[in-house]
């Protein structure tokens, strides 16, 4: 029972002793190389660990760039709402018909006399609220076209005499202020 495998094939003939301690050596040095190159080579489960990591870390980080943009959003939004709502012109129904453009769609809105003057001359601003569109003073429309372009669709510039251009001629022409469109 205690033969060996190299014992059994050395008593049928199929191996000398020289062959043995070759296979033996060939054995050993294998197993050598094998334990040096554990050692100066990391290990590739490790490596591949760190890897994932880093993986994980720059998704994370995309991740919560993206949320940060997304509540970033949502507070900007709040804010304009905020704006619109405090400070809108509740009295605006009238009969005349203020025409103007969003985007590429022409909307009106029924104003009165003295509100459609105001937005002629720049004093206040049409801004868009959710579907529908609200009045709101110049100076409101400004901080909210701080924080978002697109939600103030008209704000005219506020008419000065000392804005007028001396080259301008149609300087001594006057618009009349009941053009409408």
């Amino acid at each position: 029972m205690g033969n060996s495998l190299l014992d059994q094939l050395k008593k049928s003939g199929l191996v000398d002793d020289k062959q043995v301690k070759k296979a033996k050596k060939a054995k050993h040095d294998v197993n050598k190389q094998q334990r040096q190159s554990k050692t100066k080579t990391p290990d590739q489960d490790k490596l591949q660990a760190q890897k994932a990591q880093a993986e994980k870390v720059a998704r994370d980080r995309e991740l919560n760039r993206q949320q940060k943009e997304a509540a970033d959003r949502k507070a900007i939004a709040a804010q304009i709402k905020q704006l619109i709502e405090m400070n809108r012109i509740e009295e605006r129904d009238g009969e005349i018909a203020y025409n103007f453009s969003d985007g590429k769609k022409v909307q009106r809105i029924y104003v009165t006399e003295k509100l459609q003057q105001q937005l002629g001359s720049g004093w206040l601003a049409i801004v868009k609220l959710g579907e529908g569109y609200e009045l709101v003073p110049a100076a409101v429309a400004d901080k909210i076209r701080i924080r978002d372009e697109t939600s103030v669709v008209v704000c005219n510039a506020a008419q000065r005499s000392d804005d007028k251009e001396e080259d301008n001629p149609y300087a001594d022409y006057h618009v009349p202020d009941d053009l409408m469109w």
